[in-house]
């Protein structure tokens, strides 16, 4: 079984009991929610969104907040004198999936 969600304007393929770094989220720790589904497939059949899959969700925990490891981005200009580096850390949260949840039959 596995659900391919939308969050902070990415995608990530997640099966129960994967834990996943994810864009930061707003959220405390603890429960928490996913409604954008984009499909939904277990051992028989897949559904797939048009572009999202009402009433399906993916039930997650989040565990906590973090920052990756640090980039760093330097610009440079050839026989011009110019030279800057700047580092970047983004920030993500680390969330346990814990069931992912199927539409009621119609």
């Amino acid at each position: 079984m596995f659900a391919i969600i939308e969050t902070g304007g990415k995608q990530y393929k997640v099966q129960q009991d994967d834990v996943e770094f994810i864009e930061k989220l707003d959220a405390e720790e603890g429960e928490y929610v996913f409604d954008k589904v984009l499909a939904l497939s277990d051992d028989t059949n897949t559904v797939w969104g048009t572009p999202y899959i009402q009433g399906a969700s993916v039930k997650a925990t989040v565990l906590g907040h973090g920052k990756d490891k640090k980039i760093v981005v330097f610009k440079y200009k050839a026989k011009k004198g110019y030279a800057k580096k700047q580092g970047h850390r983004q920030p993500h949260t680390k969330v346990r999936i814990e069931q992912l949840i199927f539409p009621a039959a119609e």
